[in-house]
């Protein structure tokens, strides 16, 4: 299986992902997109993709939404795309691209539809369990 990774390896979710696809035998291509951001064309065929809206794709903690003015309800889906391609930290993070489709992978299991069955154990950087001893995802904890 083919996948490719928009990676931001200072971003936890996005190395845990990274880690994910690897766990599932898959090297995947990784584009630091902060170094080499996607071109026009390529961005929202991501978001389209993903099945997101523009302003869905775009990253507010962190950069510099608020001082650019694009949290106005008025900015179109096109100054948004302007200013993800002039700033690319905008860009929310990371989306995924295998031959079973494109995500965002917020939070970083969401890449698992993307991927074959993984049957090994697999923990987060942070010691959260993803699947456990027997190839399952462990129920979800509410906050």
């Amino acid at each position: 299986m083919r996948a490719v990774i928009y990676h931001n390896p200072d971003c936890g979710t996005s190395r845990n992902t990274l880690a994910l696809i690897r766990h599932a035998g898959i090297e995947p291509q990784v584009i630091e997109y902060l170094r080499h951001p996607p071109e026009r064309g390529r961005l929202l065929e991501l978001i389209a993709g993903a099945g997101l809206s523009v302003r869905e794709a775009i990253r507010t903690k962190g950069t510099s939404y608020f001082e650019l003015g694009l949290d106005d309800p008025d900015a179109t889906d096109a100054a948004l795309i302007d200013a993800m391609l002039a700033h690319p930290i905008l860009i929310n993070r990371p989306f995924v691209q295998t031959d079973l489709g494109i995500r965002l992978c917020r939070p970083s299991e969401a890449v698992l539809a993307l991927l074959p069955p993984i049957a090994a154990p697999f923990a987060k950087e942070d010691g959260e369990i993803v699947i456990d001893g027997h190839g399952r995802r462990p129920p979800r904890k509410e906050p």
